[in-house]
This record gives C-alpha cells, sequence and structure tokens, in this order.
C-alpha cells in the first residue's frame, strides 16, 4: 500500500475505509475475527499481518494453545485444498501422456 499511497492516495483511502466499514458492520466477536485474519496472514504469507492478527487474538483474549490450533487447521486445511485441486487438474494425466501432449501445449488448453 505504500506505493499506493504515494501514487494513486484516491485509492489507498478508500481501502482504509474498508476496515472502518468492517468494524461497523462485525457480526462476530473479535477473538473469532482474529482467528479469521490470523488463518488468512498465514495463506497470504504477510509477516505484519501475521504478527499484527497474533498479538490481536491473544489480546482478544485467545491463548497461544489456540492459536496454535489455528495454525494447525490452517496448514491441515491448505494441504487437503491443494491434494484435491491437484488431482483434480492432473486427473486425465494417463491420456495426456498417451497424447504425447508437449509441456509447450498445456498453456493453450
Amino acid at each position: 500500500m505504500r506505493l499506493l499511497a504515494e501514487w494513486f492516495p484516491e485509492f489507498a483511502e478508500e481501502f482504509d475505509k474498508i476496515d472502518e466499514l468492517y468494524k461497523e458492520k462485525r457480526s462476530i466477536d473479535e477473538k473469532t475475527y482474529q482467528f479469521i485474519c490470523f488463518a488468512l496472514s498465514i495463506k497470504n504469507r504477510s509477516k505484519p499481518c501475521l504478527l499484527k492478527h497474533f498479538m490481536g487474538a491473544l489480546e482478544a483474549g485467545a491463548t497461544v494453545r489456540e492459536l496454535a490450533y489455528i495454525m494447525a487447521l490452517t496448514f491441515r486445511e491448505s494441504a487437503g485444498g491443494d491434494d484435491c485441486w491437484t488431482h483434480d487438474a492432473l486427473g486425465d494425466y494417463k491420456q495426456m501422456i498417451a497424447d504425447g501432449i508437449q509441456s509447450s501445449e498445456c498453456c493453450s488448453k
């Protein structure tokens, strides 16, 4: 956002308003909100967000044990999703090999 704040401040300002809207309209408790944001921070590989929501969850009453569970759940669900997607995408790999498809042809399908 730093580049956007400098070169497209109108967007950055509007984006900041989203946070306020979330706070105003939030229908879940703070701890649950922090858990969700913590898990998304892991998936998005955002260290600043990860630290923010780790500490935010603790401030909202979470324990480190609960956060470890959220971490494990995020890792497990990611692995499951990766597994399903990869197997679906490669589902007809035997036919692709039999058809002699070249790597250069894969992106054109």
